[in-house]
């Protein structure tokens, strides 16, 4: 028994240590002891390589963290059931989160418990199912937790920014639009009050212009022509802005709503503009149907085709041709949906230039110096009339807008031209009261 008892006391440490060698030589992937050794001095040699390298990417995340913390847009990160795992002081400013986490580890929450904002949850689902950034826009309403104590807080145009991060995570960047929106308001305002001061000096001066008329020596009449036409210009520039100024606002507010049969309407557009494309012997040619009754403020829509047939011939080359396409559509997935039509006007120039793509529909701007002015007439006076005032489009977007649509522009793929598509409800909704 003693005999016994010392083998296995001796034995067992032994048999213990081949069992580990084996099960390190299985982890190495090899049969060859010196091998094994070999590879675990080269990982103990690591080491110390690896824990720096986990150490400086702890310190990077911390500083990460850091930056984030005081960082002047807000940042909340939520996990894949939409629980806030983190957020920063601004956005717990912006959402007026009264228990915000400290730790990553603390227990989670749903952010609709600590955050009532639906638009904010419904963009961090399109991010998290498109795995792909979106953006949105939206005003928070604070909502009082307590009704018989209600409190009165701020609201203000909040954007976010949804990023999708692993183990379907999503963070979002959080921005207060309140000083843009209020920038925008003051200028929209200067501009109005500006353009109605405006208005009633510069009809004098044309009155006073066409009463001297008859009443001066034919070698001075040629000012007064050109000053009643710097006049009509300046007067269109401030008709202009108060169109911009009185269709600013929600859609379908500020219109004349009624039936309206489309067709005849681009006829009569372009018999207004036909005297201009006599000159260069521009032609119409309109495809669609012959009858298409749509809801739409008949007077600011002929502005908008005005407008672009307008802006068509000025940019078109003699003997040219100007597509005009009416297109009544529907959506393929869904049947049931209200009716569109697509309005595509197409000149025959050298279409917009790649810089000016994205400034098409802004106040004020001119491209290209060659689309940018008419060359209809030598008459030093009527060619100033045709340089424009740079709000065409600008115009025609907000009426654009107004009637609940949308518009793009482009150069066409086979044509080569300026290509402008209007996209608009068939049948715009009751106005209320």
């Amino acid at each position: 028994m003693g005999l016994l008892t010392g083998v296995l006391v001796l034995g067992w440490p032994c048999l213990r240590q081949r069992s580990r060698q084996r099960r390190i030589l299985a982890l190495l992937r090899t049969s060859s002891w010196a091998v094994a050794q070999g590879r675990v001095e080269q990982l103990i040699a690591a080491h110390p390589e690896q824990q720096e390298q986990i150490d400086q990417l702890g310190t990077s995340r911390d500083t990460l963290e850091r930056i984030l913390q005081v960082a002047p847009v807000g940042y909340l990160q939520v996990d894949e059931e939409n629980q806030l795992i983190w957020c920063n002081e601004e956005a717990t400013r912006l959402l007026h989160i009264s228990q915000p986490l400290a730790r990553p580890m603390q227990q989670r929450r749903l952010l609709l418990e600590v955050a009532r904002s639906y638009e904010l949850d419904a963009l961090i689902d399109e991010a998290r199912d498109q795995q792909q950034p979106c953006q949105r826009e939206w005003m928070l309403y604070q909502i009082s937790p307590d009704p018989l104590h209600p409190k009165e807080k701020p609201t203000y145009p909040l954007r976010g920014y949804a990023l999708p991060l692993g183990d379907r995570e999503v963070g979002v960047f959080l921005e207060n639009r309140q000083e843009a929106a209020l920038l925008v308001q003051q200028r929209d305002r200067w501009t109005s009050d500006v353009a109605h001061e405006l208005k009633t000096p510069l009809t004098s001066i044309r009155l006073v212009a066409e009463t001297l008329q008859p009443r001066v020596d034919s070698s001075l009449k040629i000012w007064l022509d050109r000053l009643i036409n710097e006049t009509i210009r300046l007067s269109n520039l401030v008709e202009d802005l108060l169109n911009l100024s009185r269709l600013q606002g929600s859609p379908f507010q500020g219109l004349t709503l009624k039936s309206v049969d489309l067709p005849p309407m681009i006829q009569s557009a372009w018999h207004s503009l036909e005297p201009l494309a006599q000159v260069k012997q521009i032609r119409l040619d309109y495809q669609g149907p012959s009858q298409c009754l749509v809801t739409l403020d008949e007077t600011l829509f002929h502005r908008v085709l005005l407008n672009l047939m307008d802006n068509a011939i000025k940019h078109s080359p003699a003997a040219a041709t100007i597509w005009v396409c009416l297109t009544p559509s529907v959506t393929a997935s869904d049947p049931d949906a209200d009716p569109t039509f697509h309005l595509d006007v197409i000149d025959s120039g050298t279409g917009f230039l790649a810089k000016d793509l994205p400034h098409i529909f802004d106040r004020f701007y001119r491209s290209d110096p060659s689309r940018s002015r008419s060359t209809l007439t030598t008459d030093a006076a009527t060619s100033d009339l045709g340089q424009g005032t740079g709000l065409g489009l600008a115009i025609v977007h907000q009426i654009v807008e107004a009637h609940g649509g949308t518009i793009a522009a482009a150069n066409h793929p086979d044509l080569g031209g300026a290509w402008l598509r209007l996209t608009l409800p068939q049948s715009q909704p009751p106005l209320l009261p």
